[in-house]
């Protein structure tokens, strides 16, 4: 993993990120992960991916605004930058509320172009209240502005550095349930997964989407994990340390391994600091 370029890295904040347990994390990655089909059904800011950097790679979440934006950073890296340079030079609150609102008019929202779009999710995380993406029952953008004095929110050398990235190697950006994502994957492919994690007390942070990630979801996932070992891939599971989710991971197919992260991102004050985590393994 040496020789990655370090401008090659998240752009956004997201809830949950794993830079701060990527040390852990690459303890478990397969040695000739250069040599494998690397695979992130739930990408977030991709942490995990950028510092891989992998040379084949399938990339999915669930959130369509996430991935629109992922998706012109490798087609219009351009224009996505002159538009934020734009949105960096009318930062006001008045202009913040203006631009989440937008979502709030779904005919003008849907008319608006993906360059637009993927500018407007990247200008309200630079800018939104401790970085924190989060939407309402009816899908809408509801974080308060934040109190940022200098926000950067035109990174332009990451976003290029990124774009040549994501050109230069076979990355393919899907927006699809997680199962889907995977579909192909098996003998010499390392699967990642870092869902919403399982919060039993629901003290968690998982509204990234208007629908939930609940229990049943996590069952799905721990039979899709079954399935894939069954398949010969390779995969590696970060969640919360509760008594469901070690329930779920029998010892038979799976090694649970507890690490700590400290936690950035949460809505609630209280909720930040160490957290007990799990990575779970599969054993092929």
């Amino acid at each position: 993993m040496a020789g990655k370029n370090p401008l090659v890295k998240p752009y956004l904040k997201w809830a949950g990120g794993k830079r701060q347990l990527l040390s852990e994390i690459k303890k478990h990655v397969p040695p000739d992960i250069d040599g494998c089909t690397y695979y992130e059904p739930f990408l977030g800011a991709g942490a995990v991916f950028f510092a891989l950097q992998p040379k084949r790679a399938v990339i999915n979440d669930f959130n369509t605004q996430l991935m629109t934006t992922y998706t012109v950073i490798k087609e219009h890296a351009g224009e996505l930058i002159a538009r934020l340079k734009e949105h960096q030079d009318k930062n006001s609150a008045a202009y913040y509320y203006e631009i989440r609102n937008l979502d709030r008019d779904r005919e003008q929202f849907g008319a608006l172009g993906d360059v637009e779009k993927a500018a407007r999710l990247v200008f309200l995380n630079k800018t939104c209240y401790n970085g924190l993406y989060r939407v309402n029952s009816r899908g809408f953008f509801n974080v308060p502005r934040g109190t940022y004095k200098n926000p950067s929110i035109c990174e332009e050398a990451a976003l290029r550095r990124i774009s040549g990235y994501l050109n230069a190697n076979s990355i393919t950006i899907l927006n699809a349930d997680f199962a889907e994502a995977v579909r192909d994957a098996g003998a010499g492919s390392f699967v990642y997964f870092d869902p919403p994690y399982h919060s039993p007390g629901r003290t968690g942070f998982t509204s990234y989407q208007a629908d939930g990630f609940g229990e049943e979801e996590h069952r799905r996932l721990r039979d899709l994990m079954a399935a894939l070992t069954e398949r010969g891939a390779k995969c590696l599971q970060s969640n919360a340390d509760t008594e469901f989710i070690r329930g779920l991971y029998g010892p038979d197919l799976f090694d649970i391994i507890p690490v700590n992260a400290k936690r950035f991102i949460n809505s609630d004050s209280s909720g930040r600091g160490a957290a007990g985590e799990v990575l779970i393994k599969n054993r092929n």
